[in-house]
């Protein structure tokens, strides 16, 4: 299997395992830039040079030996699920995305059939019921991720554990894992802690948010959207998250961590 979804720096100074929905475009153009002293033009997400990506053949086998021999410094970044899965939605199903396309085809149009879901018409710009439709949403998230039908999960609304754990299993090990919503914490720990060729100072780093702008604007507060048969779905499809990265399972306005994050814990569970 590999290590999917890991990027490393051409210079070999960290390891990155990418998590969709938790600040992957910045993270992957802090990378970039502390190699070349520049930022990628572009969604660093369609760059093919300048990062090693396991999408890549030619970056596979130093991504292999730098991951299994555990000398190079890897970490990964993590987000609450509640934040994580509502975003996905606003992003990926009401949202037109960079092609101008709707996301994944006839993904919406089958959700708008089988689930009754509305997205704001043809430009996810007209007014709709959004909690409602995200509620039904959810119930396809959790059949995806529970029966694999009609689909097979999507990365980004997958579990951020499963993307963590394969990592693990496959030989890895993390030195940190990072909150989102700590993220200049975390990131200045990772940037303190290993050597690059150029120094990044994250206090001029723009957030790239390649999402922003795709689909409308959440109109309420986020815990306005989970109601108590929400909130069990989401603990249902995400309780390794809760458990392994701390966050608050029983108040979905707190989207901040309640505790430390144990590496072992998370090495010991997410490897199994």
């Amino acid at each position: 299997m590999g290590f999917p979804g890991t990027w490393m720096t051409e210079s070999e100074s960290v390891v990155y395992r990418v998590v969709p929905k938790c600040a992957c475009s910045t993270i992957g153009q802090i990378l970039y830039y502390s190699d070349h002293g520049q930022f990628f033009d572009g969604d660093i997400h369609d760059a093919t040079s300048g990062l090693h990506k396991w999408a890549l053949p030619d970056s596979q086998d130093k991504i292999v030996r730098a991951v299994q021999g555990q000398e190079t410094y890897a970490f990964t970044c993590v987000r609450n699920p509640y934040t994580r899965v509502l975003s996905s939605f606003f992003d990926k199903i009401c949202g037109i995305q960079r092609n101008g396309k709707r996301y994944r085809g006839n993904l919406v149009p089958r959700l708008i059939y089988d689930y009754g879901i509305d997205v704001g018409g043809d430009d996810g710009k007209q007014e709709f019921d959004q909690i409602k439709s995200f509620r039904r949403f959810l119930l396809f998230v959790r059949d995806t991720i529970r029966f694999r039908r009609p689909m097979d999960p999507d990365i980004h609304w997958s579990a951020t554990s499963g993307h963590v754990s394969t990592f693990i299993c496959n030989g890895g090990r993390y030195n940190k894992v990072i909150w989102t919503e700590r993220f200049n914490e975390g990131m200045q720990d990772v940037l303190n802690t290993i050597e690059t060729p150029h120094q990044v100072d994250l206090a001029t780093i723009p957030r790239f948010n390649e999402s922003e702008g795709h689909g409308p604007k959440r109109a309420h507060p986020v815990e306005d959207y989970f109601d108590d048969l929400s909130m069990h779905l989401v603990y249902e499809i995400y309780k390794r998250d809760f458990e392994v990265f701390k966050y608050d399972v029983d108040n979905p306005a707190n989207k901040m961590p309640v505790g430390e994050i144990d590496l072992d814990e998370v090495h010991a569970k997410l490897g199994e």
